[in-house]
């Protein structure tokens, strides 16, 4: 070899080590610029930097799903854990400013840790833990509460039940799921047939922009207020607190839970509950969960016990409840009893943020809209006996759901839906031999089902989260709206164009971001879109 390729070749190395190194400085100042400007407004006990003992805490402290805790799962440049509007604020502007994106968790439940993990391990973002911004205030008078985004529904539920005996709040089971993302995506749980979901309660919010402005209902415009209820966290802003309808429950309810094996006909009870369950009156709920070799049916009746056993027996003899079967109790009661198993438990237990994560998991959903036929379900048994096998939830709609339109908010699945099924898939030890079984058996199940839920699209809620549904590329510097529309329309349907509109007026940029955030609507469909609106 001779010399003259050999100066070339060091020559080459050396380039391409200083193209790093400027790279990585200025990677590095940037960073550096980015905490800067946030320490000039934020207080520095709530600006955690991963060089900060409170750093790795604070991350944990609302992380539901330890895949996404994992070594080499791209982590937060900084967390900023605000106690008032304006460090929410500050922020956005300096996100905006030096180039770096915020994520927002407010109780953590995102399924895919996309509130406060990046599945790109290029991206350079912050994240805005809204835990401190949960104080719920309720005006019992008015049956109304504002509740921050990073409340949780448990704390929302204590400080409703302490107002009043007569007053709730139609939200979802999981007691530590936060606010901010549950309403964010809609909302639903035991009050939904008669109420509506979390999201169709919303009265009203006060929201950080992508300009770092903070606005209400009225000045954000009814197109962001609507978008805001259902489509989906971290696309639009920061939601920091909502006004809600509150709704009037009697003193008493009833709940049961009844048990049936797989050798006590529980493939027939299911196959008859697809049918009866949503045409119940809208007092009644009961829901299905379906683990190893048993389904568990789970009941929430505004009434006495002596209602619902005359309704049962009228419309689903079969399931064969009993007196003994039942229990009144108060609602704020049911809402222990559905989030612990137990309603002798104490009511703070509603107020445990679960701040310690304990497990991994991988969820997945479909919509049915037709009942599935039983020789489905005694096959279904055969993937629940399975070591690595998780449970099936099944979720009942009809009633007020069926007379909403799926317009009224970006969540489009109403009439026409007879329930929610979701594949649930935990376990509790770690290694990739175990999570590989465990996503097998969520997604060989899924796959089972396709040929009995809902059709072009297949359809499922954004708020389990599934980016099996697919991911965001970028066009230029924002979201491709036609690689988007992969999966945004199996979570939002027709719903999903004028999200992307509203996105486009609110954030052309694409500030806020993820791998399922709303893309802009490019420019010659939104003026398309705007003269002939199809909502």
């Amino acid at each position: 070899m001779t010399r003259a390729p050999i100066i070339l070749q060091l020559l080459l190395v050396t380039l391409c080590t200083l193209s790093v190194s400027v790279f990585s400085s200025s990677t590095s100042s940037a960073t550096d610029e980015f905490l800067g400007c946030l320490a000039v407004d934020i207080p520095p006990a709530l600006l955690h930097t991963p060089v900060s003992p409170s750093y790795t805490p604070i991350l944990l402290s609302s992380v539901r799903n330890l895949r996404f805790v994992l070594p080499g799962t791209p982590q937060p440049l900084a967390i900023v854990a605000p106690t008032e509007p304006a460090h929410v604020q500050a922020a956005v502007r300096c996100g905006r400013r030096h180039g770096v994106r915020v994520r927002v968790r407010s109780g953590g439940h995102d399924y895919e840790g996309l509130s406060y993990a990046s599945v790109d391990r290029r991206e350079r973002f912050a994240v805005l833990d809204l835990a401190a911004l949960r104080d719920v205030r309720v005006d019992a008078a008015r049956a109304e509460a504002w509740a921050g985004s990073g409340a949780t529904l448990g704390e929302l539920y204590y400080a409703v039940g302490v107002a009043s005996r007569t007053l709730a709040f139609p939200a979802g089971v999981c007691s530590t799921v936060g606010v901010g993302g549950h309403l964010s995506g809609g909302g639903f749980g035991t009050l939904m047939r008669r109420d509506g979901l979390a999201a169709d309660n919303v009265l009203d919010a006060v929201l950080v922009d992508a300009d770092g402005r903070l606005l209400n209902r009225t000045t954000m415009g009814e197109d962001l207020f609507w978008a805001i209820r259902g489509g989906g966290g971290e696309s639009f802003g920061v939601v920091l607190s909502w006004k809600l309808r509150l709704v009037r429950v009697p003193e008493t309810v009833t709940v049961f839970k009844v048990q049936r094996q797989r050798n006590q006909s529980a493939s027939d009870l299911i196959t008859k509950w697809q049918s009866i369950a949503p045409a119940l009156p809208r007092d009644l709920s009961i829901r299905v969960v379906v683990q190893n070799e048993h389904s568990q049916f789970e009941a929430l009746f505004l009434g006495r016990c002596s209602r619902l056993l005359s309704l049962m027996r009228a419309r689903f003899p079969d399931l064969g409840v009993t007196r003994p079967d039942c229990e009144e109790i108060s609602w704020i009661q049911s809402t222990v009893y559905f989030a612990f198993y137990s309603s002798s438990k104490q009511l703070e237990l509603l107020l445990d943020r679960g701040s310690k994560p304990d497990r991994y998991f991988k969820a997945k959903s479909d919509y049915v809209q037709e009942p599935i036929p039983v020789h489905v379900w005694e096959r279904t048994w055969s993937w629940l006996e399975k070591p690595e096998a998780g449970l099936l939830i099944l979720d009942p709609y009809g009633g007020r759901m069926d007379s909403i339109s799926p317009s009224a908010t970006p969540f489009p699945h109403r009439k026409g839906n007879l329930y929610n099924l979701q594949y649930y898939s935990f376990w509790f030890d770690d290694g990739t031999a175990e999570m590989e079984k465990r996503l097998s058996w969520v997604n060989g199940l899924y796959k089972e089902m396709e040929p009995y839920v809902s059709k072009h699209p297949r359809t499922g809620y954004v708020n389990y989260r599934d980016l099996d549904l697919g991911t965001n590329e970028l066009a230029g510097n924002v979201t491709s709206y036609v690689k988007a529309r992969v999966w945004g329309e199996k979570y939002f349907k027709g719903n999903f164009k004028r999200l992307a509109a509203v996105k486009a007026r609110v954030d052309p940029d694409d500030f806020f971001r993820n791998e399922q955030s709303i893309p802009p609507l490019p420019a010659a469909k939104e003026w398309s879109f705007i003269q002939n609106p199809t909502y």
